[in-house]
């Protein structure tokens, strides 16, 4: 997940490019784009989302009915600059919804060009494939959205816009955003028993004794024991008994024998 501004920067530049093509500056002139940012997608009902399947996922795309409203007034007031104002209240009208039919339309293609170079960088080749529209698509809750704000130049007054990568488009991205791994030296196969190691341990002799016994021993007391047979421990499972033998001054166990 940290690495989704670096995803941002790339989109925020292939965005950049876009809006100052002449076919685009038909639908944004007079706005320009100050930031781009990875953050959790807006939750209420106050946004109107539209999805788009671009063949390897679905965005779904809201707007401020601020910036709405202020790119058509920007359109037919002919360049003039004015402040963008707050349209609540105001009847949605046809000619609204089509222009956000058309900007879903616009940056879908731009999320879905820049998904596939990020895939195409990590050896992921995806196609290319038309767009189609999927009707109202809120993202999940929680979900991750690219947040473009954009600002009138003139009255320095700023409104955004919110397109929302589904799981399967996500996964890609963060796909795409995974650093390469340095590939390890492949080492020949051993068996299993040549890598496994356990820890064994070996008891050597057991007393019972009555509790009384126990808190009546007093320094210099001895408790006579006979060492026969020792267990041999595995967390505490007993796998085997061995004899006790001396070798240069050290116990050590041999004779092993599959407990029973």
């Amino acid at each position: 997940m940290h690495l989704l501004p670096a995803f941002a920067a790339a989109f925020s530049d292939d965005l950049a490019a876009m809006l100052a093509a002449p076919p685009w500056r038909r639908y944004w002139g007079g706005f320009a784009l100050s930031r781009v940012e990875f953050a959790r997608a807006p939750e209420g009902g106050a946004l109107r989302w539209s999805g788009m399947d671009s063949g390897h996922g679905v965005c779904a795309v809201a707007f401020d009915r601020a910036l709405l409203v202020g790119l058509l007034e920007a359109r037919y007031s002919k360049g003039q600059a004015r402040e963008l104002r707050d349209p609540e209240g105001e009847r949605i009208t046809a000619t609204e919804e089509r222009l956000a039919l058309t900007l879903t339309r616009q940056l879908s293609e731009v999320l879905a060009m820049r998904v596939r170079v990020a895939a195409s960088a990590v050896g992921v080749e995806l196609p290319s494939a038309p767009l189609a529209p999927m009707g109202a698509a809120a993202p999940a809750r929680n979900a991750w959205a690219l947040t473009i704000t954009l600002s009138e130049p003139h009255s320095g007054s700023t409104a955004r816009c919110f397109i929302a990568p589904d799981a399967q488009m996500m996964g890609l991205i963060l796909q795409a955003l995974q650093p390469e791994r340095p590939q390890r030296a492949q080492r020949p196969a051993e068996p299993l028993g040549a890598n496994l190691k356990l820890k064994l341990e070996g008891r050597l002799v057991s007393h019972e004794m009555t509790l009384e016994a126990l808190f009546g021993l007093k320094v210099g007391d001895v408790i006579p024991v006979t060492v026969g047979r020792a267990d041999v421990l595995l967390d505490e499972a007993r796998l085997f008994t061995a004899a006790v033998a001396e070798h240069k001054g050290k116990l050590c166990l041999t004779s092993f024998e599959d407990a029973e």
